[in-house]
């Protein structure tokens, strides 16, 4: 049975023809030409093209059967060929033949994120805290982990920032990079009233990607914002929003003084987020993941993130000596809620140890008399002229101050008011 090339050529390209034309003389090339879409049969017969599209010659002819004695077998294995080829990629993936796979297109503000994920996702490090536990019965000593939270990479010379929370009793701590890379990681330092540490690993340098340092200083309400951290253990999740509020205070979980400046945002932030990286839209750092406001624990809309201006100058003091030094006035005060039942405004000093710099000045101390009445203490009102209502008033008038400072703290004693000067001094483990 004979078969004419034009047929072969008609077998070869229907499908992947996007107009069926029903004319056998159609030139080989031109149909190529207009083939749009590529098939898994288009794939296969790739190999025939040369010969397909090569010269035609009529096989059949007197001098092509002289010139070709094997024209007629070749256009038959051509033909069986095809068959083959087009039957076996309908069996394999029917659909594949016939619909056009085509790339996901996605908008500007879309492509801005992935990019924004992709470049700062190797800062990012997974942070986990072991404890040492001792087995009851064999009293063996053993690590279990008590926590994990995240980080992100700060410098060249392998320094990791965190909260001072998530790693706060542990006696070893693993630092997981984003090739899934863990190391052993050093304490460097830390500052518990900010709640920000250094931690340091011995990793390459290739593969230490230090993020970004942005600024905090010109924030806006409104503007988007990038959370990247750990959740529940889900290591490198993307979550977005907005800043909802600055200059926020929120309190240090590990001492109570007062964090100032704090920003506030919508972007979800879980149990596992402590310590990672909020981004502005440019990818550069404005502040640490550090808590949120929730009744159960979990995101309600209401993260709170310390400032990087704030943790800028920590962490160069803390890479630099291994320790902040803040000034105190060395007191113990009472709560404000007591001060407010006595209906004064000010902290009641309640201590002021003699070595101190409030002892001594000469602050005095509540006590008892010999009949075990209160006698109340020095009632701080102001410091350098600046009203002190409550504990948090006084920490951030302290926190502008450097140690060596001499100011002037007016107490009400009694029924009168003195001005006594204190020279601040750091803290006693920081001398």
């Amino acid at each position: 049975m004979a078969y004419s090339s034009s047929l072969v050529r008609v077998a070869l390209f229907s499908i992947s023809s996007p107009s069926n034309s029903s004319s056998i003389g159609i030139p080989i090339k031109h149909n190529i030409s207009r083939t749009k879409t590529r098939t898994s049969s288009a794939k296969i017969s790739d190999s025939l093209l040369p010969l397909l599209t090569s010269k035609q010659v009529d096989f059949h002819s007197s001098d092509a059967k002289t010139k070709y004695p094997f024209g007629s077998a070749l256009d038959s294995i051509f033909v069986v060929c095809t068959s083959l080829a087009l039957s076996f990629s309908l069996f394999v993936n029917p659909v594949s033949a016939f619909v056009v796979t085509t790339p996901r297109k996605l908008q500007s503000d879309e492509l801005a994120t992935v990019r924004l994920f992709q470049e700062n996702t190797p800062s990012v490090v997974y942070i986990t805290n072991l404890a040492t536990k001792q087995d009851v019965f064999t009293l063996d000593v053993f690590e279990v982990p008590q926590g994990s939270g995240s980080g992100f990479v700060w410098d060249a010379q392998g320094h990791i920032v965190t909260n001072y929370h998530v790693i706060r009793g542990a006696s070893d701590l693993r630092v997981t990079l984003a090739d899934q890379a863990t190391y052993e990681a050093k304490v460097v330092g830390y500052d518990q009233d900010k709640d920000v540490a250094v931690l340091r690993i011995d990793a390459p340098k290739e593969k230490l990607r230090p993020i970004p340092i942005g600024i905090s200083a010109d924030l806006l309400v409104g503007q988007k914002v990038f959370a990247i951290g750990n959740p529940f253990g889900l290591d490198h999740t993307l979550t977005t929003g907005v800043i909802s509020g600055l200059r926020r205070e929120i309190s240090s979980a590990a001492t109570g003084r007062p964090i100032q400046d704090v920003i506030q945002t919508d972007a979800a932030i879980n149990p596992g987020n402590s310590g990672g990286p909020l981004l502005d839209s440019s990818g550069n750092l404005i502040g640490i993941n550090t808590a949120i406001y929730s009744p159960s624990g979990a995101s309600s809309g209401v993260g709170f993130s310390i400032p990087v201006d704030t943790v800028a100058g920590i962490v160069d003091q803390l890479v630099k000596f291994g320790k902040v030094t803040r000034p105190i006035l060395g007191i113990k005060f009472a709560p404000d809620q007591s001060v407010e039942q006595l209906g004064v405004s000010g902290v009641l000093v309640l201590d002021a140890p003699p070595d101190g710099p409030a002892g001594k000045a000469g602050l005095l101390s509540t006590k008892r008399d010999a009949y075990g009445r209160l006698i109340l203490g020095d009632i701080i009102t102001s410091v350098n002229g600046k009203k002190v209502t409550n504990g948090s008033d006084l920490y951030r008038i302290l926190d502008n101050c450097k140690v060596g400072d001499k100011v002037t703290v007016e107490v009400l004693r009694g029924d009168h008011q003195e001005k006594i000067p204190v020279i601040l001094e750091p803290k006693p483990d920081e001398s």
